[in-house]
């Protein structure tokens, strides 16, 4: 889930590259013609401007080994990431809570007729919500959906895959999955207990359990970014920054239908209007994440770039609040508009 006017988000791509070395060739002769001395000059304006490229990407890969190697040191990992995993035996499976093929034929009609007497209570935008949710999530859906519409949408996004920008560094990727996790637990909630509320308590256990995995998500990723910020203050807070500037979205972001060109936009509106997720979230989040990562009480370790990307991260939540307000009072003055969505067989939902 994302707000309508976030843009691309920032993952990376976590790989080691092997060192490159070169040998001691001579560049030239001791006997060169101008031909050979024109070369040597092209050679030198080569390497010249290649080697600002390789010396990033070293200190990039250098960086992560660094980083790795940080996150593994007297078995943090195993105490910290790894005790957020659910046993096995106790997992969550989608057959426990969905009607089983094992029954007998009157058995299985009976348990969806069941399922769809449930779902009957529940709003169409909630049904959006929980659709676009699904679309990433892998959550499940209602009887009441175009499940063929649904599965479209899915093959469509990932055709179009998800907007990538170049990190800078490899902290990126740790400081976007907290964000992007969050994001997705607090949709999820909603979602359940929304669910719940019109009485469909399988669906809210079901969103639930979703929300849960999403919430373990969020406190590994968290807690990969504190342990980081104990070494590197400067480079994770720099990284920080630099995720907030590119705004964080969802990898649903391009998600179609085949039809609907604007469908994240339509779905983000939706879910906003619903409260399933909303811009006042995005603040509360990144309010979040300072305060949990001690942005604000850095002092030592930082450079001058820190120090302005320190500002800037502590200063976001009111930016964010103002632009939340501003919108708001902007679409109190709009006409009401709503959309059809193919998810719900083109019934029409209202955007605001």
């Amino acid at each position: 889930m994302a707000l309508a006017w976030a843009t691309s988000p920032s993952p990376v791509n976590l790989r080691f590259g092997s060192r490159t070395t070169t040998s001691a060739t001579p560049l030239v002769k001791k006997q060169r013609s101008s031909v050979s001395v024109h070369r040597l000059v092209g050679r030198g304006r080569a390497l010249a401007e290649a080697a600002p490229a390789a010396t990033c990407d070293e200190q990039r890969r250098q960086q992560t080994e660094d980083m790795l190697l940080r996150l593994d040191e007297d078995g943090w990992v195993e105490e910290h990431m790894l005790s957020l995993l659910t046993p096995v035996a106790e997992a969550w499976q989608p057959a426990d809570l969905l009607p089983t093929f094992a029954a007998t034929a009157d058995e299985h009609r009976s348990q969806v007729s069941e399922l769809q007497a449930r779902a009957a209570g529940v709003p169409d935008e909630l049904l959006v919500c929980l659709v676009g949710n699904m679309v990433t999530e892998e959550a499940l859906p209602t009887g009441r959906v175009d499940m063929p519409q649904v599965e479209r949408t899915v093959h469509h996004l990932i055709a179009r895959g998800m907007r990538m920008s170049d990190p800078s560094c490899a902290y990126r990727g740790f400081v976007y999955g907290a964000f992007q996790e969050r994001a997705t637990f607090v949709s999820h909630a909603r979602t359940a207990r929304l669910a719940a509320r019109h009485g469909d308590a399988c669906l809210a256990r079901i969103c639930g359990a979703v929300a849960a995995d999403e919430r373990r998500h969020e406190a590994a990723y968290t807690r990969a970014v504190a342990r980081c910020i104990e070494g590197e203050p400067d480079a994770v807070v720099r990284a920080l920054a630099a995720v907030m500037r590119d705004k964080v979205t969802m990898p649903g972001e391009l998600m179609t239908d085949g039809r609907d060109g604007d469908l994240f936009a339509h779905f983000s509106a939706v879910a906003q209007r619903a409260g399933v997720y909303t811009a006042a979230d995005y603040g509360d989040m990144v309010e979040h994440f300072v305060r949990r990562w001690g942005v604000a009480e850095l002092v030592g370790g930082l450079s001058s770039e820190g120090r302005r990307a320190q500002d800037y991260v502590c200063g976001l939540p009111r930016k964010i609040r103002r632009m939340e307000e501003l919108a708001h009072n902007r679409a109190a003055r709009m006409e009401a508009r709503s959309v059809s969505f193919s998810w719900l067989f083109d019934r029409p939902v209202l955007l605001h």
